[in-house]
């Protein structure tokens, strides 16, 4: 047991260093990556429920009682990233109306089920995180299409029921059954059953990894300087994400677990949702945007992860 669980723990303090491998294995491998693209959805459920193993319904409810920090994580999700990146990408690419339409895309969808994982391996507040993404998760089919609408003047058809029914089978129902089995056993779910299943859990990312840059492989292959410029504001601009959520958080002087939720809250995006809404919605080069963000957020997750272990501690004495 303690062999299994230092190997966990070598893979979470090594995520840095395996995320990019994962990354450049999906996009030059794709034939052998992508046959686990449908599985993703049940390993997003796993890892949840691991996750949420570690909370009980009373933190959960915390949360809304005393919303703050929730609100704080939301605000510049849901308002200030897509606001910024439509008028950043419109003052860089407005030439090209479907690179605009992209970039803004990948930062309208909710934040991203992985997030959850990232802030479990850092020691974030892990009720805080799992509200986060249920809130945004369950006010995205009415605040993508509202913010395209002032944005960009488009309406677009969202598939409500299969987003929603999606984030209830890799969201909800696993993290109800983790805290209900928590709960129950008083606690064994917490101190026995999650660390057994944490390294385990740990592989399950890098496949999920590998797997979503494995869609990236045809993209990677017919670029353009247009789209390599595309690609580097995406990277900019997700790293502004992780950045912002980290700094506004430390500035604020809140604990180190609310701090690493901040960061990875507000720096990783549910990309499987954008991806699909504009694959169905709009021309095919919208997809490149939104796409790159698959490419870039595991990796710069893994870094602020890293950096994250210098900073949070200091924030955690002065909360």
């Amino acid at each position: 047991m303690d062999e299994w669980t230092r190997f966990g723990k070598a893979i979470g303090s090594h995520m840095p260093l395996i995320a990019p491998v994962c990354v450049l294995a999906g996009v030059l491998f794709p034939q052998v990556f992508g046959v686990t693209e449908h599985a993703v959805p049940i390993l997003f459920a796993i890892m949840t429920f691991q996750g949420s193993l570690n909370n009980n319904f009373r933190s959960v409810a915390n949360q809304f009682r005393h919303p703050k920090d929730m609100l704080f994580v939301l605000g510049i999700s849901i308002v200030v990233m897509p606001v910024v990146a439509h008028a950043l990408a419109s003052l860089i690419f407005g030439n090209d109306p479907n690179l605009v339409t992209g970039a803004t895309l990948e930062y309208c969808v909710p934040v991203g089920v992985v997030s959850f994982m990232w802030c479990g391996m850092y020691g974030g507040d892990l009720s805080l995180a799992l509200a986060c993404i249920l809130v945004s998760t369950v006010l995205s089919p009415f605040t993508i299409p509202l913010s395209l609408k002032l944005l960009l003047g488009a309406t677009v058809q969202v598939d409500v029921l299969g987003m929603m029914s999606n984030m209830v089978f890799m969201i909800a129902l696993p993290a109800v059954a983790g805290m209900l089995v928590n709960d129950l056993t008083h606690g064994w779910g917490h101190k026995t059953l999650s660390p057994v299943m944490s390294p385990a859990v740990k592989m399950l990312l890098i496949v999920i990894i590998a797997s979503n840059s494995s869609q990236m492989s045809d993209y990677m292959r017919h670029l353009t300087p247009e789209l390599l410029g595309m690609a580097l504001f995406i990277l900019v601009y997700a790293s502004c994400g992780f950045a912002v959520g980290l700094l506004i958080a430390r500035v604020r002087g809140i604990g180190r677990g609310r701090l690493v939720t901040s960061c990875f809250c507000t720096g990783i995006r549910n990309i499987s949702a954008g991806a699909v809404l504009a694959a169905q919605f709009f021309p095919g080069e919208v997809v490149f945007p939104v796409m790159m963000g698959t490419l870039f957020q595991q990796v710069l997750a893994g870094a602020f992860g890293s950096l994250i272990n210098r900073v949070a501690g200091e924030a955690e004495q002065t909360a």
